[in-house]
């Protein structure tokens, strides 16, 4: 069953966020993973959404997705992300 990592996030400081989604999409696809939502035109239309951006990822399985998140590649750029903007974030498994 494939994993997904879901981000609900609102990005505090964008010009340093850049250097995040420069360098994010090289790991991501290293551990076999795709975005399936990667921001987009969005309407809350049930109970309280308070984030400005959306991200699902799908990997091959819940355990490569967590892999991925906690992999020494993707933790110094994982960093510049949690610096630069606050939110959610859930690894899932699914179908």
């Amino acid at each position: 069953m494939p994993g997904y990592f879901i981000i609900q996030i609102n990005i505090t400081n964008p010009e340093n966020y850049k250097d995040y989604i420069a360098q994010v999409t090289p790991i991501v696809n290293k551990f076999g993973g795709e975005y399936l939502i990667r921001g987009g035109k969005s309407e809350n239309v049930e109970g309280n959404w308070p984030y400005e951006r959306t991200v699902v990822l799908k990997f091959p399985s819940f355990d490569i997705a967590k892999k991925w998140h906690n992999s020494e590649e993707y933790k110094p750029i994982r960093k510049i992300r949690e610096e630069n903007s606050e939110g959610n974030a859930i690894i899932i498994e699914g179908n």
